[in-house]
């Protein structure tokens, strides 16, 4: 059994090295999962007891190592604002939960093998794996920053066909290549011949060269449509403990100001700022009566210069209410309610202003789980620090538009790892994305990198440029085949200036979204229904 633990190890190492930062590293992915799958096949096919607890667990080792290592600067933006003790709680949640979902889907994949034939578990194997990235993207406790599909970030020029089927796609090609090649290789181990050698070669280079081959052609193959704007992104890099402690609240937005006017031209259409750029030393604005805050004056009086200006910034704002209208307003006594948001803003020149309160928290942080079940504990979030688990959202994403009708996606933070719900903004109109972040809790680890690759799934799905605004972590601009353009470097103070081309075509994917993983999800309820039919037929 301690071979096959080694297995389950090196298939954790394979998928570790695939996975972004480390640049073109993903075609690791195509065989990560073969040791664990002989490891598995070991198990079925040995004399062993208790067959199914042991596949279970070889695969929670196997995905704990790999989340883990993978995703370890999960700890350190816990750690930036909460307790050790509460921060190491709440990591376990993407630390453990999902290797406990992926083992669970190996488990019911040998229940399949124990009913049906090979070919038919496979499909159950994958449709089942699918399963786990959808549920893991859409319960409470969603944190879809491993969905396989993600891999290709560090090599986005082999999937430009995300355009049509977004990241599961890229999750099903993964899951294709490794079950060839586990055929191929177990065959060859146990000298045994149940599919043609010959076949099995045809088939793993088909499915490895036909999907790379288009998708290289795609890339070189695409063009822009000219449609020209100026957008300029600030990364001003403030301290993220200073930012909401001993940095005066006007000092920040000084800087914001000049490092905006130093790369500015005069057909500057967009500024953008960082998550939160925009607070009050009080502890948030008031979105209803902003207009009277030195901030707002301040920012029209800066755009004076820019004849089609607009800021796009993050904010930390609240609404209040005479009674609790939401599970996240909180009570302030005398028939006062606040309801805290984590938001984006559009000031122009006219008196119009445009509010967005991000939609996608983070699990434990900005929201309560399962808030309704568990409201019981809301005073406990609050001993936390008030804003933990408490951040007010909205359902739907809403677009920004300009004066001069440009649409833009105001995208915060955590929110530009959802494929299906960029994609929302694009279908109402946005021509651009622009993700407002704040990387500085991770400190100078992998994840700000993996953030900043996976926005180029992003424009790839939707082809739309991307304009990346972080207070600290890494700014810049892709474009629409996916390639980084400009981007800041870490912990620097600085400012970019990019001519982008708006786009208001709609790609396959952006019209259906994740067609590809509820055709998959049709194939696991199919193989659930099979399992337990042929399972009843047994007794």
């Amino acid at each position: 059994m301690n071979r096959n633990y080694l297995l389950a190890l090196l298939s954790a190492a394979i998928l570790w090295l695939a996975w972004p930062p480390i640049p073109y590293s993903s075609p690791l992915l195509f065989i990560g999962f073969v040791p664990l799958l002989i490891a598995i096949e070991k198990v079925i096919r040995g004399d062993y007891s208790q067959k199914g607890k042991k596949i279970f667990w070889l695969s929670f080792f196997t995905g704990f190592l790999w989340n883990t290592a993978s995703i370890y600067w999960v700890y350190n933006a816990m750690n930036a604002y909460l307790p050790s003790y509460v921060s190491l709680l709440i990591s376990l949640i993407p630390f453990g939960l999902a290797p406990l979902l992926m083992a669970l889907v190996f488990r019911l994949y040998y229940q399949l093998r124990k009913k049906t034939a090979i070919g038919y578990s496979f499909i159950g194997l994958v449709s089942f794996w699918l399963g786990y990235e959808f549920l893991h993207q859409w319960w409470d406790l969603a944190f879809p920053w491993m969905t396989l599909g993600n891999g290709f970030a560090n090599f986005h020029q082999l999937i430009q066909w995300y355009s049509f089927t977004g990241v599961f796609g890229g999750t099903v090609w993964i899951w294709v290549v490794n079950l060839l090649v586990f055929l191929l290789v177990w065959q060859k181990r146990e000298k045994i011949t149940v599919f043609s050698t010959k076949k099995l070669s045809v088939a793993i280079t088909t499915a490895l060269v036909l999907p790379a081959a288009t998708s290289i052609i795609q890339y070189n193959t695409y063009t822009e449509h000219i449609n020209p704007s100026e957008v300029v992104v600030v990364q001003p890099n403030i301290d993220p403990y200073g930012k909401f402690g001993f940095i005066p609240d006007a000092e920040q937005l000084t800087t914001l100001l000049e490092l905006s006017e130093r790369v500015a031209k005069p057909n500057t259409e967009f500024f953008l700022w960082p998550e939160t750029a925009i607070s009050s030393d009080r502890g948030g604005i008031d979105e209803e009566q902003f207009r009277s805050y030195p901030a707002y004056e301040r920012v029209i009086n800066f755009l004076d210069r820019y004849k089609n200006g607009n800021v796009l910034s993050g904010i930390e704002s609240y609404q209040i209410y005479n009674e609790p209208k939401t599970l996240t307003a909180r009570d302030f006594g005398n028939g006062v309610f606040l309801d805290p948001f984590n938001a984006a803003v559009l000031i122009d020149q006219s008196s119009k202003l445009q509010f967005y309160h991000k939609s996608k928290l983070v699990p434990g942080v900005e929201q309560l789980p399962f808030g309704e079940t568990l409201s019981f504990m809301k005073p406990l979030f609050a001993h936390f620090g008030g804003s933990t688990g408490g951040y007010g959202s909205q359902e739907e994403p809403s677009v920004f538009y300009s004066q001069s009708g440009i649409g833009a996606a105001p995208i915060i933070c955590y929110e530009s790892i959802w494929g299906d719900y960029v994609a929302e903004y694009i279908r109402k109109g946005a021509q651009f994305i622009a993700i407002v972040t704040n990387d500085g809790w991770w400190g100078n680890t992998s994840g700000k990198d993996q953030h900043l690759l996976y926005a180029k799934l992003r424009a790839i799905e939707n082809r739309r440029w991307v304009a990346r605004s972080a207070n600290t972590g890494i700014s810049g601009f892709i474009n629409q085949r996916g390639d980084i353009i400009q981007k800041t470097t870490w912990w620097t103070s600085d400012a970019l200036a990019q001519e982008i081309n708006l786009n208001e075509e709609l790609t396959f994917y952006t019209k259906n979204g994740d067609l590809a993983l509820y055709l998959a999800l049709f194939g696991g309820l199919l193989s659930l229904y099979f399992l337990f039919r042929i399972k009843k037929n047994a007794v």
